[in-house]
């Protein structure tokens, strides 16, 4: 009988650990809205979440860009991964999701955490 509880446990267990994680909620509004630089620039929290549609302008770092939306330019990181082999130039519209870092005495800059073309 012990033995058969014991299974019996372990196997629950296996199954709840391994249902993927679902909800993303990650402050009082939860959703991220497209929003612009300048907005980011002047009102932005730190590791608030946000979605900007602009270009690349140029590559200034390892990973580190200038993006711009026509309202102002800010520094983004994209890790190399996220551009998922595709050829990304100034010409082309993109979409991008990710964290404002704001250190204290620097400017703003975004955490890209995703990055897909819009038009090219």
């Amino acid at each position: 009988m012990r033995i058969s509880l014991f299974v019996f446990m372990m196997l629950a267990l296996v199954s709840v650990s391994t249902q993927p994680a679902q909800a993303q909620f990650e402050g009082p509004g939860a959703q991220s809205q497209l929003t612009t630089v300048e907005v980011v620039a002047d009102q932005a929290n730190d590791d608030q979440t946000v979605q900007l549609e602009g270009t690349i302008i140029e590559q200034v770092g390892d990973e580190k860009y200038i993006f711009t939306d026509g309202t102002g330019e800010i520094r983004v990181e994209i890790d190399d991964d996220l551009f998922r082999n595709q050829r990304i130039t100034p010409d082309m519209t993109v979409a991008i999701y990710g964290e404002v870092e704001k250190d204290f005495m620097r400017s703003p800059e975004i955490d890209v955490e995703e990055l897909s073309v819009v038009n090219e």
